[in-house]
């Protein structure tokens, strides 16, 4: 952060689950086979009340069983302003950082996936669910008391959220009352006025000096760049003064 860098893009993408050369990448990374026949790709990703895995038609079970039949959190963030969300445990609290949250909270143990999708769209009735990242990329939100707006949604919603605890026998969810907010602070050295992309130049080349780097994107004096669509690319990185290097 703060040094003239250079990525350079070669052309190469592979699919980063099967691995094989592809000219067009989807949905951040994969080849269009891999987007119809993985279950990670399928819409109940970004959509969990809409999972299918207990009617038999998963399209991959074991990987539902490992990634999805087990323990969400529903959350609480300040990214761009409040917003509700759902993650598994093991991505604590990597997916608040990943998401450029400035603070975030746990409000809710889930059984499973499905079910925190359930829950998420009752609160999604109250709460945006998304993130807008144009505005996050501009500065930091204004402080929110992420604790008082818990209350405040749980007053709301208590009479869906008991008959959603009562169709699933008493174990839906579990309140988490002891959790703490968590804040995050970013790498940026100066946030741009106004937010247009960067990219690479017909030699596939992006330079510029990096002013910052926050959640999935990178911060340069030219625009910003989304890392995490160009996952599967072959990049070369070179800060000035360096070798370059080769990353995938």
């Amino acid at each position: 952060v703060g040094k003239e860098i250079a990525l350079s893009f070669n052309g190469i993408i592979h699919c980063v689950a099967c691995n094989r050369p592809i000219k067009k990448s989807f949905q951040q990374g994969y080849c269009f086979p891999c987007t119809q026949s993985l279950a990670q790709c399928d819409i109940c990703i970004v959509r969990p009340e809409l999972c299918h895995h207990r009617h038999g038609t998963c399209r991959e079970p074991e990987w539902g069983e490992a990634h999805c039949m087990q323990s969400h959190y529903v959350y609480l963030a300040n990214a761009s302003g409040l917003k509700v969300g759902i993650t598994r445990g093991s991505n604590i609290p990597y997916r608040w950082i990943d998401q450029g949250a400035a603070e975030a909270l746990p409000i809710l143990e889930v059984k499973d996936r499905y079910v925190s999708g359930l829950v998420e769209v009752l609160f999604k009735k109250q709460v945006a669910d998304k993130t807008n990242w144009r505005k996050m990329l501009q500065g930091e939100p204004a402080a929110i008391d992420l604790i008082a707006v818990r209350e405040q949604l749980f007053g709301q919603l208590n009479a869906e959220l008991e008959q959603l605890q009562s169709q699933f026998a008493g174990k839906a969810f579990t309140l988490l009352p002891e959790a703490k907010v968590l804040q995050f602070r970013y790498p940026v050295l100066e946030y741009p006025s106004t937010i247009k992309k960067a990219d690479f130049n017909e030699q596939g080349v992006l330079s510029a000096k990096l002013l910052g780097i926050k959640g999935q994107y990178l911060l340069f004096d030219c625009g910003v760049i989304n890392v995490r669509n160009l996952a599967g690319h072959q990049l070369g990185l070179s800060v000035k003064g360096t070798e370059l290097r080769t990353l995938e």
